[in-house]
């Protein structure tokens, strides 16, 4: 059952217009959260960042607009608007924002 913040269901959304940009912070709302997984959309100012960390499951994450830079086992990618990459679970990773940028991350809570 879907919660008051949560995406609507059997409706199609807009997903920019559900995170606005707020300056000097990263904002984060979950659109989906299940037993199986969740889907959150971030708007990260620009030079904000996400420090290093794990996760127990895959995520994807997903350039909606502007530009990341998402560093895994050390490896820093560019990821510009409409590409994703795979953070695999259990190898550090940390996100910079590179301009001001939102992406969404779904996690896989599967082992």
């Amino acid at each position: 059952m879907a919660t008051q913040s949560e995406m609507p269901p059997a409706a199609p959304v807009l997903p920019l217009g559900l995170a606005a940009y707020q300056e000097g912070a990263v904002v984060s709302r979950t659109l989906l959260k299940r037993a199986g997984g969740t889907v959150t959309l971030f708007a990260f100012d620009e030079g904000q960042a996400l420090s290093e960390h794990t996760a127990p499951f895959d995520v994807v994450a997903h350039v909606l607009e502007g530009e990341a830079e998402i560093t895994i086992a050390g490896a820093p990618l560019r990821v510009p608007a409409g590409e994703m990459v795979l953070m695999p679970a259990n190898q550090p990773h940390a996100v910079h924002a590179r301009t001001r940028f939102k992406m969404l991350l779904t996690m896989i809570r599967s082992v």
